[in-house]
């Protein structure tokens, strides 16, 4: 059982709940999609699962139904308060108030496996999925719908308009796809882009060996300056004989290079 959307209208309505725009507040009423979520993130019984924003509770009683173990985290007050009367006397339920942007990840999860699932807010998606592949090795895979523009640059690749920092940072740590594109028909209130469901999966190690603050340092120097050919953007860090020595075009940019040529040139400046 999981909620209609007029069960969700009599929520907002009985809690005096206005969705908030500086929240992301763009709630998941459709029965048929939460299921769906549920179904692709492969959960079932005694897996654990995170939730981050659960909002009105639809995705989570969908994951419930799998038999998984979810923990909820929630930074608005009063949707905690909602979510305890749909879901709270649910024993595979644990609801914590907190803003998932400064949890304590390793005290709250502990060991993995975990598996994120979550409709993830416009303002938090790229920094939450970045920080947790970056810090939070316990999650070994996330499956979020998020706006349609932020899977793209979750999957994008060398070329794509998209292609940037995030793209980078989540090849390092995982493989990414999207699986499934939602309208704006199944949220309240309804957004006025479509959103994207993508599949993250955690490599056993990353995919290329070279220090990560080296690297990201280079990419994020990179796309800093996205139209500048490298030699220029990179100056400072990385000259030009350096870009020759790691095989890589001085006069190609940031949104040219993959994985592996950051690596290349990251393992020059560690030299």
């Amino acid at each position: 059982m999981t909620l209609t959307r007029t069960e969700a209208r009599g929520l907002l309505d009985r809690f005096g709940i206005r969705p908030k725009r500086s929240l992301g507040q763009n709630f998941v009423v459709e029965p048929n999609t939460v299921r769906r979520i549920a179904e692709l993130a492969g959960v079932g019984l005694g897996d654990r699962v995170v939730e981050v924003g659960p909002g009105l509770g639809a995705l989570t009683l969908a994951l419930l139904e799998t038999g998984a173990e979810v923990t909820a985290v929630e930074i608005d007050e009063v949707l905690v308060d909602v979510l305890e009367e749909v879901a709270g006397d649910h024993g595979s339920l644990r609801i914590v108030h907190a803003d998932a942007m400064g949890v304590d990840w390793e005290s709250l999860l502990g060991a993995g496996p975990w598996t994120l699932v979550s409709n993830l807010p416009y303002n938090v998606s790229v920094p939450l999925v970045c920080d947790l592949l970056d810090d939070v090795p316990a999650i070994v895979r996330l499956v979020v719908m998020v706006q349609l523009e932020v899977a793209d640059r979750l999957v994008a690749s060398p070329g794509d308009d998209a292609y940037g920092l995030p793209s980078v940072k989540v090849a390092y740590h995982a493989e990414a796809r999207k699986v499934g594109r939602v309208p704006p028909s199944v949220f309240l209130p309804r957004p006025r882009v479509d959103s994207a469901l993508v599949d993250v999966v955690r490599r056993p190690e990353p995919l290329v060996a070279a220090d990560p603050e080296v690297l990201f340092s280079l990419v994020r120097a990179g796309f800093a300056h996205r139209r500048k050919m490298l030699r220029g953007a990179l100056r400072g860090i990385v000259d030009e004989a350096g870009l020759v020595a790691a095989g890589v075009d001085p006069t190609l940019r940031a949104e040219d290079l993959d994985l592996a040529q950051w690596a290349a040139i990251a393992a020059g400046v560690e030299r």
